[in-house]
């Protein structure tokens, strides 16, 4: 491959984008100071808790050692670890140890505490999933929920340890406990198959009488399955006595307000809505612990997406008013007396702790670890719009190879996963990884995506592996049209769904000549009949409903249509994976080495759905480029 004159190479190693850097997550702000959770790619994948007093600037690590926090509900977790004041006023942190699954209490005012087990399984392990609670100061008590035998609970486990009590009970799944500030009212989120929680979701209160009990629950926001109009909730807070949710109903996550002090029936709640943009001000709720709005006391602050950028602000007023700071990618908001934090990147500072002043606007970003390249040499994302699948204005953003884009440069495509997630403008050194070995990136937020209304999430009803296939072949053309990139040199990868798209790509496009699966589906109906119970009716929106369905599902699956791919694929596959099991990739690699197919499997005995180890997504990056290298002989 011949570059042109003024493209200067100094390729990144997979060591240093992906080795040491840790992944930062769902940050608290308590009593002045400020902890989160810390998830180590070299140790292991471990996630411990890390914490800054007001008075010390230095972080300290609280929970060393062997401590892995992390909550397994609904198989992809989030929310391992409660952070609050217990009734003496106490700073106490609860948190779900994978060792044993089973809580644990840390006294976060105490120098050198050691971890207190509040729950003592009868064998090695609890024989549930636990996780995404909060602290009750009132009743003194860890409030949060349980997955067991195929079935969500909220539960209630009191600080000094004990049996756990069952609070309430729902017809499918739950999560997002919200208590309200005077732990008289709790507020939660409910949904039930077929609907996935962005799909369809409701918002349900209950009172907690003086024993801890609650009050038979009532939906006071969103819809059920068999209302006509399907709306989903994000995200519960209290503000003072006001009751605020991200509701989908404008057509776009917004925010709602009830005043409930001025209405004692839970029967007619009152909503008002705060805002009216286009704009996104929630997330697809995969996991537990995300967070996009919060309360510090005296204002209502959030971030928001608009047209793929993340955005910081405070509601004010009917109003939306923008806080200035430095980054485009933005998530976990947390507030506390006139401070915000925040998980913040941008197209040039790498992933850290966004830190606001509010009393006068002063902030602080602290990155997870230095950035490795010089900002001169960061290839930074240009918006790219172009015709999508049925003619439809689709997004991306497009990285250019280091020197520029050129007609002789290869280009990789890549397909998120979810396939709710998307593409996002924060410095991602993977990609940098590519760019700086000559390869142009366009990362495709295909229909299905969000941040960019409901409307556009729903363009995949149906047409999955319709939609997201023609997507991404059509931002490569794009690419290909403007002369940055090569005809004959484009590659795409993706994990999980994107794997799917990446494997359906293959097989229904001629766009791509080689493709890299990270634990992808390759068999839908597989899929359909042998996953968890969380996705165990995703695919009845993405694909039809089944097994009513089941030509669609053979018509759309890779693994049957084998014959109709020609190009060299590599594929990883987590053993312990309970999402996508390794049979699929399997199978997949099988039928293609059958017709002569270059195939390159790497299996990965520990490891499940989503690689953790350090050492495992170095092994992945460094073997996808080798083996995209060999077969463009570049």
């Amino acid at each position: 491959m011949s570059l042109p004159p003024q493209a200067t190479l100094t390729p990144l190693s997979a060591e240093v984008v992906l080795g040491k850097t840790p992944s930062l997550k769902e940050p608290v702000l308590l009593g002045g100071a400020l902890y989160w959770l810390e998830q180590r790619p070299h140790e292991q994948g471990r996630t411990t808790l890390m914490g800054r007093s007001a008075q010390n600037e230095e972080a300290s690590e609280r929970t060393p050692g062997d401590w892995n926090l992390r909550c397994r509900v609904h198989e992809y977790g989030g929310g391992p670890c409660a952070i609050g004041q217990r009734a003496n006023g106490e700073a106490v942190a609860v948190f779900v140890h994978d060792g044993d699954r089973c809580l644990w209490r840390l006294d976060l005012d105490q120098p050198g505490a050691e971890p207190q087990r509040l729950l003592t399984p009868p064998g090695d392990r609890f024989d549930g999933a636990l996780g995404g609670g909060l602290i009750d100061p009132l009743q003194d008590r860890w409030i949060g929920v349980l997955e067991r035998d195929g079935i969500d609970q909220l539960v209630a486990l009191p600080l000094e340890g004990g049996e756990l009590l069952s609070l309430h009970q729902p017809a499918d799944f739950c999560g997002y406990p919200a208590l309200s500030p005077n732990g008289s009212r709790l507020a939660w989120v409910e949904w039930q198959q077929p609907a996935m929680p962005w799909d369809c979701s409701s918002l349900w209160l209950a009172d907690v009488d003086g024993s801890g009990q609650l009050s038979p629950g009532q939906r006071v926001a969103g819809a059920s399955p068999q209302d006509a109009q399907a709306i989903s909730v994000f995200q519960p807070i209290w503000a003072g006595s006001d009751l605020v949710v991200a509701n989908d109903r404008s057509g776009f996550w917004n925010l709602e307000q009830w005043s409930t002090a001025e209405q004692s029936s839970l029967r007619e709640p009152s909503w008002e809505p705060l805002l009216n943009l286009e704009a996104e001000f929630a997330m697809p709720q995969w996991v537990f612990g995300m967070s996009t709005h919060a309360w510090d006391g005296e204002r209502l602050l959030a971030i928001a997406c608009r047209q793929g950028r993340w955005e910081l602000g405070e509601i004010k007023g009917r109003q939306w008013q923008l806080i200035e700071q430095p980054c485009s990618d933005l998530a976990g908001l947390c507030a506390e007396g006139g401070q915000l934090a925040c998980i913040a990147s941008s197209p040039t500072q790498p992933s850290g702790l966004l830190e606001v002043d509010l009393s006068n606007g002063q902030w602080s970003h602290r990155a997870a670890a230095p950035c490795p390249i010089a900002p001169e040499a960061i290839s930074q994302p240009q918006e790219l719009w172009f015709n999508g699948h049925g003619g439809q204005g689709t997004q991306a953003w497009y990285y250019p190879p280091a020197g520029g884009g050129h007609g002789e440069a290869p280009l990789l495509v890549k397909s998120h996963s979810g396939p709710t997630a998307m593409a996002r403008t924060g410095l991602n050194l993977a990609i940098q990884f590519w760019t700086s070995r000559g390869w142009g990136v366009v990362d495709v937020n295909y229909g299905g995506s969000t941040g960019f209304g409901r409307a556009y999430r729903e363009r995949l009803n149906g047409q999955w592996g319709v939609v997201d296939v023609t997507d991404c072949a059509a931002a490569a053309q794009a690419v290909i049209d403007q002369g940055q990139a090569h005809p004959q040199r484009v590659a795409i990868e993706g994990g999980s769904a994107g794997g799917f798209t990446t494997l359906a790509a293959l097989c229904f496009s001629d766009r791509f000549s080689a493709g890299a699966s990270r634990y992808g589906v390759a068999d839908l109906s597989a899929l359909a009949e042998d996953t968890h119970r969380f996705e165990a009716r995703y695919l009845d929106g993405l694909v039809g409903p089944w097994p009513e369905a089941r030509e669609t599902y053979a018509a759309r699956s890779p693994l049957n249509h084998a014959e109709r791919m020609s190009c060299p694929v590599i594929f990883f596959q987590g053993l312990e994976d309970v999402v996508v099991p390794p049979e699929q990739t399997e199978r997949m690699a099988e039928a293609l080495l059958r017709k002569g197919i270059p195939v390159e499997v790497r299996l990965f005995p520990e490891e499940g759905h989503g690689f953790r180890k350090g050492s495992t997504q170095i092994e992945v990056l460094e073997a996808t480029e080798a083996f995209f290298r060999t077969h463009f002989a570049l």
